[in-house]
């Protein structure tokens, strides 16, 4: 047993907590607002953020920054706030301890990938990045789940690894973290893009043509910037894809419904309720397609509705009247 740290107390959070317990250690659960932290304690249970999932005495909910003393932490916060959250726990942190990221975004300002951001943050420490298809709802009530961790050395991958397999969250290891963060973080896009379809009402051909496409442009923008093509085949990339672009559980996916329905932007983030790193994501995955010359043209009609007032009939319409093209015409420029 282990003491592990994890700081962030939402939906997925608590959710990684739980599968530290199953793994056999003690979990500190830090958050920063005692009055959820004092429900959770009462309740035994995050009833705002994953209700229904009973907490273990392995987990501690607690608003003391000193527990984040671990030998690893989790970092389980959204996008926009991980560089404010390093800054809060560095006084706290063992010295040498892994730090790893669970959030999946780019930051808005700097455009810089999660994983740099936590480097300037905390240039002492091991960074690690875990991502895949994973919903909280589905991770805390053991559902067998797949993931992936992504380290520039193997050995600190490999003891995220061992630190948090069990037999229903399976755990691989990969050394391509621009690849598994990108494509963790441009996947919400297109999930938001298929909810807007759906409240649009089209069928699964639509869908389909959007995931597909979506894919493609996902991988383009990610080997531009150093990733390696295969790894958007993997869990990061197809596989989360997936889950975010159909599960009944992605944010993403409900906000999009509700933005095809013809309901505002600021509407539909009041009744979600929770972040919809999609939307961020958007604005920052346009601006690097500027910056590095690569055509997204789905990530295009989804900033113009977004943020330019276009309406989501408009963009579908842009989308299937674009000029001809070849298929696999990037597959040469992708390494295959």
């Amino acid at each position: 047993m282990k003491k592990i740290a994890v700081f962030g107390s939402g939906s997925w959070g608590t959710a990684i907590s739980l599968v530290l317990v199953r793994a056999g250690h003690k979990v500190s659960l830090v958050g920063i607002f005692s009055d959820e932290i004092d429900l959770m304690i009462r309740k035994k249970e995050n009833v705002p953020y994953l209700p229904g999932v009973f907490l273990p005495d392995e987990v501690t909910p607690t608003t003391d920054l000193a527990e984040v003393n671990a030998e690893a932490v989790f970092l389980s916060v959204p996008s926009h706030a991980v560089r404010e959250s390093a800054r809060l726990i560095r006084p706290y942190l063992r010295k040498g301890c892994i730090v790893i990221n669970t959030a999946k975004g780019l930051e808005e300002n700097t455009h810089l990938r999660l994983s740099q951001v936590l480097a300037e943050e905390l240039p002492d420490h091991p960074i690690a990045i875990l991502s895949g298809p994973s919903h909280a709802e589905e991770v805390g009530r053991d559902v067998p789940t797949a993931v992936v961790v992504a380290a520039d050395n193997i050995a600190v991958a490999e003891a995220v690894q061992d630190l948090i397999m069990t037999p229903k969250f399976r755990v691989y290891t990969n050394l391509d973290k621009i690849g598994v963060e990108m494509g963790g973080s441009l996947k919400n896009i297109i999930a938001l893009c298929t909810g807007v379809l759906e409240g649009m009402n089209p069928r699964d051909n639509t869908k389909a043509a959007l995931i597909t496409r979506g894919l493609a442009e996902i991988t383009r923008l990610g080997v531009a910037m150093g990733a390696q093509p295969q790894t958007f085949s993997g869990l990061s990339g197809i596989g989360d894809l997936i889950v975010t672009c159909t599960s009944l559980h992605s944010r993403n996916l409900r906000a999009g419904r509700a933005l095809g329905t013809g309901k505002p932007l600021d509407e539909v983030l009041r009744e979600v309720g929770m972040v919809v790193e999609g939307v961020r994501t958007t604005k920052v995955a346009y601006e690097l397609s500027q910056k590095y010359g690569i055509s997204m043209p789905i990530t295009e009609q989804a900033y113009k509705v977004l943020f330019e007032g276009s309406s989501p009939q408009e963009a579908l319409v842009n989308l299937m009247m674009r000029g001809k093209k070849h298929e696999t015409e990037d597959m040469e420029y992708l390494g295959y």
